[in-house]
């Protein structure tokens, strides 16, 4: 029953610098208590498997299982946490009992990341069960916008989700928070023709992306804004735009799941930062650096190559 809390940092957020401070004396108060650091950005897999979008974050751990989070330099929830889960180490009625209120709360949120959403084994462009890709093809047939969470990535999810919804197979179809049903399910929506009214349409949101796209000449999908970045790619992509004197506008997609995941999909890009100029896509840090190194950055930026 031994609690482990991991601390998703980056040296470059002063606000984690002053958490890990927080940490150390923690560590000191609670001798059986496993601390740990972990460079969000040194690890990408991990950071994307639980859904670190910004640090400082921190998760609990009991018995190799997730049980809690905190996101942001919170130092007098972080101690009320590493409390109460130290000492309910010991009582498995009562460490049974905060994990479900925890898990039922992260399942509500997963549910309403996007207006439709699909739980399913595997992704839509690499479904891993038949039904999961039958699924998929039927709401890409109908143009339906969905995001999607991969079962096979959390068994916590996986499991949780059939108790909260009553639903013992996946896939799982959500739209607006609410349970649609499984595959039979959307098979007799779509013979009806009450599909297409049920479900948000792919256009309507891919009208929102073009808009967005076209909101300035130079546009940048990123973590965060202008005036504060919250990852260090977005950091870096900004401190090399601002130093051409060009003008542009961001957008943070960490305060739309919908754009966040709509947006890899059109531009077929699947990182943060973005760059557009023109509507088109330049790409993402990377290529930026190279544009940078190559002289060429200033006139693409200017639209002129």
């Amino acid at each position: 029953r031994t609690l482990v809390v991991v601390h998703f940092w980056a040296p470059w957020a002063p606000q984690c610098t002053q958490m890990n401070e927080v940490m150390a004396a923690l560590a000191k108060e609670h001798t059986h208590v496993t601390f740990v650091k972990l460079e969000a950005e040194a690890v990408p897999e991990v950071s994307e498997k639980y859904g670190i979008s910004s640090v400082p974050t921190f998760l609990f751990f009991k018995n190799s299982q997730k049980v809690d989070r905190l996101d942001g330099a919170h130092a007098p929830e972080l101690t009320k946490k590493v409390q109460r889960h130290a000492a309910s180490a010991s009582l498995p009625a009562a460490a049974n009992e905060g994990p479900k209120e925890d898990l039922n709360l992260r399942l509500k949120k997963l549910i309403n990341a996007a207006p439709c959403m699909l739980f399913m084994k595997g992704s839509p462009k690499d479904p891993r069960c038949g039904f999961s890709k039958q699924m998929v093809e039927i709401l890409n047939k109908h143009g339906i916008s969905f995001g999607s969470f991969d079962i096979f990535s959390d068994e916590e999810v996986r499991q949780g989700l059939k108790t909260y919804s009553n639903w013992p197979t996946y896939p799982q179809l959500y739209v607006s928070g609410e349970l649609i049903g499984g595959l039979d399910i959307i098979k007799e929506l779509e013979a009806s023709g009450e599909l297409d009214t049920i479900c948000p349409k792919a256009q309507k949101l891919e009208d929102r992306l073009k808009n967005l796209i076209n909101k300035a000449p130079v546009m940048l999908f990123m973590k965060g804004s202008k005036q504060m970045a919250k990852c260090g790619f977005s950091k870096q992509i900004i401190e090399i735009i601002n130093s051409t004197g060009i003008d542009y506008e961001t957008f943070d997609i960490l305060e739309d799941e919908e754009v966040r995941q709509g947006l890899k999909t059109y531009s077929n890009w699947p990182t943060y930062p973005q760059l557009y100029v023109k509507g088109e896509l330049v790409g993402g840090l990377d290529i930026v650096k190279e544009l940078r190194d190559s002289g060429e950055l200033l006139p693409v930026l200017k639209g002129e190559n």
